[in-house]
């Protein structure tokens, strides 16, 4: 016959208590059951292990890896720049981290090695750190897309970034033609709209040649002829100023800046008429001869319409 036999036991903390049975069955085999009660309410002092852990075990083994879900993950260049896309992911233990670009598929980092031959790609892992930095140098439109930081557990874990590279231009305000008198003054100013990155500066050039000041004037007492200013307060603005313009001045003038597109004006230094009153006057001319020819087309048409009335 079957007996049954139990008994309370206290573990060495303060907090469990096991209730355990001992059930001797017919073939004289012993059979334990432990039953834990409720959890209780930790008590002042008392060390509580972790939960969660890397393989499930006694609260002894790591956590579970885990990504920094505060870094950015909308990242923008532009056109040349080097883009980074920052991961961090802790308590890695024996996992590692790669990058893989979504749009094809294709890892491109794993670990601290790279796999791919585009060379403007690596990784940026200093040692004893959770940082995981993909680099994309001078950065190309057709780079824009997802890509993602992965760690090799099972499931997978990944963190998607996506990157957009955009392309600067530089703007000349006002016309693409501009007409000044012999010695006139005359302005010419260039904006760069705000950036992902530092903006640089802008140069000046007047056909192939860089614009340069007239550092002899900028040392006396009288304005320089030629002067440039440059400010960075709500993007990049350049002012090139020529005071007492000269027949030479005239040309193709671009500013250049440092990242981005350039833009283009072409000045046109004349001596006498204003060539706003020139071309006023070409367009008086042309219209005096335009209505000649009227006239003429019109009084022949009467005559061949009425031959009679001129004697024909």
């Amino acid at each position: 016959m079957c007996t049954a036999t139990g008994g309370f036991l206290r573990s060495g903390s303060a907090l469990l208590w096991f209730c355990v049975f001992f059930v001797v069955n017919c073939r004289g085999k012993l059979v334990t059951y432990t039953q834990m009660p409720a959890p209780q309410e930790p008590h002042r002092g008392d060390h509580i292990q972790p939960a969660a852990t890397a393989e499930g075990g006694n609260g002894t083994d790591q956590l579970y890896p885990f990504f920094d879900y505060y870094v950015p993950r909308n990242i923008t260049t532009t056109i040349g720049q080097s883009a980074f896309l920052h991961c961090r992911a802790e308590n890695l233990n024996d996992k590692s981290v790669s990058w893989m670009r979504k749009r094809d598929l294709h890892i491109l980092t794993a670990g601290v090695l790279t796999y791919t031959s585009d060379q403007r790609f690596q990784v940026i892992h200093p040692d004893n750190s959770d940082n995981w930095t993909l680099l994309i140098k001078f950065a190309q439109p057709r780079d824009a897309g997802i890509y993602e930081c992965q760690v090799n557990t099972e499931p997978k874990m990944s963190l998607a970034f996506q990157l957009n590279v955009v392309e600067m231009r530089a703007r000349i305000c006002g016309p693409q033609e501009l007409y000044v008198k012999e010695d006139s003054e005359v302005s010419m100013r260039c904006e760069l709209s705000q950036g992902p990155h530092d903006l640089g500066t802008i140069f000046w050039y007047l056909g192939n040649v860089p614009v340069y000041t007239d550092q002899t004037s900028l040392q006396s007492v009288r304005q320089p002829r030629v002067s440039v200013h440059t400010e960075w307060a709500d993007g990049l603005k350049s002012t090139l100023h020529i005071a007492r313009a000269k027949l030479t001045d005239s040309g193709n003038y671009t500013c250049m800046p440092t990242f981005g597109q350039s833009a283009t004006i072409n000045v046109h230094v004349v001596n006498g008429e204003h060539p706003a009153a020139m071309q006023h006057g070409n367009r008086s001319a042309v219209s005096g001869q335009m209505t000649v020819h009227v006239l003429a087309l019109f009084s022949l048409v009467i005559m061949m319409s009425n031959p009679v009335l001129f004697g024909h």
